[in-house]
C-alpha cells in the first residue's frame, strides 16, 4: 500500500500543510511507502532534490516518482513510476488499487461520511471534517482516517486513526476488534502493543489522558 502525494506550489506553503497533518496525526506516515506525483508542482531537478531532502527530514520515504518531465530524474533521485491513477480518484474506495492523497485545498465534504461497502485491502479513506461510518469491515492492509470519531459495523483488521483533526475526545468502535494499528489525536498503538485485550471481540477506543483504553462495547 502507497501513499501518493502531490505538491502544489508554493512548495513552502504546502509543506506546511503537510506538517499539520502530521502535527495532528503521527502515525500518519508510520511504515508508509510514498509514491510522489509531481506533474502539477512546477519544480525543475534542483526544486525536485530539495523536496525529496525535505521529505526525508520529514521521515517521508519516497519510493518512486510520478509526472516528471523528461531529464529531470536521476542523479540519486527516486526512480519514475508510471501507470498509476490520477489523484483526483482518491474518492472511489471500492475501486482504487493504490491510496492517494492530495494535500492541496479541497471542498469541505459532509461532516459525516458513511460508507456502504467494507474498505478493502490496500485502500485509505481519508475525511477530517467529521465521523465515518463503515457498515462493513476495514480489511487488512487497508486504513481509515477520521477527524472525528470512526464506527466499524463489521471487523476492524487495518490501520485505524480517529481524532486526526485533532479531537480527544474522539473515539473508535467497531464489532470485532483485529486492528494492525489504531491512533486518537496523535497517539497510536499497534497490535503488539495492544496484546490480547479485546481481540476478536466488540470493542470501544478512547482517550483517557495521555493514555489509549480499550474496552468492551456494550
Amino acid at each position: 500500500m502507497a501513499l501518493v502525494l502531490a505538491p502544489v506550489p508554493p512548495v513552502s506553503d504546502w509543506l506546511a500543510e503537510l506538517d499539520a497533518l502530521a502535527k495532528r496525526s503521527p502515525a500518519f506516515f508510520v511504515g508508509r511507502p510514498v509514491i510522489l506525483e509531481i506533474s502539477g508542482a512546477a519544480l525543475d531537478r534542483e526544486g525536485l532534490r530539495a523536496l525529496v531532502a525535505e521529505l526525508s527530514d520529514r521521515s517521508v520515504t519516497v519510493m518512486g516518482i510520478e509526472g516528471a518531465g523528461p531529464g529531470l530524474l536521476g542523479d540519486g533521485l527516486p526512480p519514475p513510476l508510471a501507470g498509476g491513477r490520477p489523484v483526483e480518484e482518491v474518492a472511489a474506495p471500492e475501486e482504487a488499487p493504490e491510496a492517494r492523497v492530495s494535500v492541496s485545498q479541497a471542498p469541505a465534504p459532509a461532516r459525516s461520511l458513511i460508507l456502504d461497502a467494507p474498505v478493502r485491502s490496500g485502500q485509505t479513506v481519508l475525511h477530517l471534517d467529521g465521523d465515518i461510518t463503515v457498515m462493513g469491515s476495514v480489511a487488512s492492509g487497508a486504513e481509515v482516517i477520521a477527524g472525528g470519531s470512526l464506527h466499524v459495523y463489521g471487523a476492524l483488521r487495518g490501520r485505524a486513526i480517529a481524532g486526526a483533526a485533532g479531537n480527544p475526545e474522539a473515539r473508535i468502535t467497531c464489532r470485532k476488534f483485529e486492528p494492525e494499528l489504531i491512533a486518537i489525536d496523535g497517539l497510536y498503538r499497534t497490535a503488539d502493543d495492544l496484546g490480547p485485550v479485546q481481540r476478536g471481540l466488540p470493542a470501544q477506543v478512547r482517550l483517557e489522558g495521555d493514555a489509549i483504553k480499550v474496552a468492551a462495547l456494550e
